[in-house]
């Protein structure tokens, strides 16, 4: 099982670094497994995630070192143990400094659903969240608690002057959200410069 999901979380992270959402050493995904996660490690590049481990550290949903890995998890490990105990239906999050949608959160409104097929894909308004922080910390778990308690099945949020949290049943799905996400604050903010 676990080799399947070392699998999946090469993929993710080569996709996503190859479209772009993600380069340099930023950003981190990881997967729920038995026991815990399995997460970037910290200082790494998406690139540099392979399906042998190499660039990842599981860990508790504490973000505790499970007993026999080395390395060290991202500085982000809190907010993905976060999204696993909020939202119970994810196996997967993704978080990326995509840059059209940290543009379009600059603005702090809702990304829109501004296309058909972000609207049949995630039926929602992404929402904004200001966190004045280069990581999620422990004093703002009510803020993203409360992004849960108005849609419990959100597919992502956009952290203001950060970049895109998407989830999914796995980490596959998750990428693929965060992408749609992207792609989406790309045409808002193209449509918004083109038709004011």
């Amino acid at each position: 099982m676990k080799d399947t999901i070392y699998g999946q979380l090469e993929t993710a992270a080569r996709r996503a670094y190859r479209r772009g959402i993600q380069t340099g050493s930023g950003g981190n995904l990881s997967a729920r497994c038995e026991g815990g996660m399995i997460v970037k490690s910290s200082g790494g590049s998406f690139a540099d995630c392979c399906r042998d481990g190499s660039g990842f550290v599981e860990t508790d949903l504490s973000g505790n070192i499970l007993e026999g890995r080395a390395g060290k998890p991202t500085r982000e490990v809190f907010l993905h143990g976060l999204m696993y105990r909020i939202a119970d239906w994810t196996g997967g999050v993704m978080h990326c400094h995509s840059p059209w949608a940290i543009a379009w959160a600059c603005g702090g409104k809702a990304l829109p659903m501004v296309t058909l097929h972000m609207s049949l894909k995630l039926g929602c308004e992404i929402p904004v969240l200001d966190i004045p922080s280069a990581c999620v910390r422990p004093e703002d778990e009510t803020a993203v608690r409360r992004l849960f308690e108005e849609n419990p099945r959100l597919p992502a949020f956009i952290l203001a002057s950060h970049g895109v949290v998407a989830l999914g049943k796995d980490v596959l799905e998750a990428e693929h959200n965060a992408e749609l996400v992207e792609e989406t604050a790309q045409i808002a903010v193209l449509k918004a410069l083109l038709y004011r």
